[in-house]
């Protein structure tokens, strides 16, 4: 139950990261560009593309034999929401200059990061892209994890911008900064998410159904 308390805080923090970088307000996020790019293609509206990219990436996670567990459950159902409450709540004054849009966009890489850590060390998975993140780390061992971060985010700003999603200062920013940011963050906490060994959903019920007994 902790871990779950835990993944949830994550998340929290996560989310406020992600309200940020929407509040700096000098253009989109990679994967938000990315979705607006294949609405502009398909019947699909943004919020629709964004959920059917967040399910073939899902699919993708399963063929690179990440695990899925509560954690990732957890993160469908919240996260969306969270950022939501921030957006809503909307704390912060509005931005009125580039050079403070890119540091606020920077601080909310960094609590972005730093949210990850948290419930990516609950061990009970994390959400599809983390997920994918972490299957390409796997795969790109002899790169750091953050320079592993700068290359998917590039290649998922690559094909939004092919497809005519909009990108801005802080969408460029936010490509290089994310992996940046958070390669400092987990150097000096000595984090490595590749290390981490995720309980899925199975082994979770197993778990639990043993501790009844």
């Amino acid at each position: 139950m902790f871990g779950w308390v835990r993944i949830v805080f994550g998340l929290l923090v996560f989310a406020l990261g992600v309200h940020l970088t929407i509040r700096a307000d000098l253009g989109l996020a990679p994967w938000d560009c990315l979705g607006m790019g294949i609405s502009y293609h398909t019947p699909l509206n943004y919020g629709l593309s964004m959920t059917a990219m967040s399910v073939i990436i899902l699919i993708i996670d399963v063929l690179m034999k990440e695990k899925i567990g509560m954690g990732t459950i957890i993160d469908a159902l919240l996260t969306g929401n969270f950022v939501q409450l921030f957006n809503d709540l909307d704390p912060f004054p509005a931005t009125k200059s580039v050079w403070l849009g890119i540091l606020i966009i920077l601080a909310g890489l960094a609590l972005m990061a730093i949210g990850q850590y948290f419930y990516m060390t609950a061990a009970q998975c994390c959400g599809p892209k983390d997920a994918l993140l972490v299957a390409c780390g796997k795969r790109l061992r002899r790169l750091p994890i953050g320079a592993v971060q700068v290359l998917l985010w590039g290649t998922v700003l690559l094909f939004g911008w092919l497809l005519g999603g909009p990108v801005g200062v802080g969408t460029v920013v936010s490509t290089f900064g994310s992996g940046l940011v958070m390669q400092l963050i987990y150097s000096i906490i000595h984090f490595e998410p590749r290390k981490v060994n995720h309980q899925s959903v199975f082994d979770t019920v197993k778990q639990l159904k043993s501790r009844s007994l």
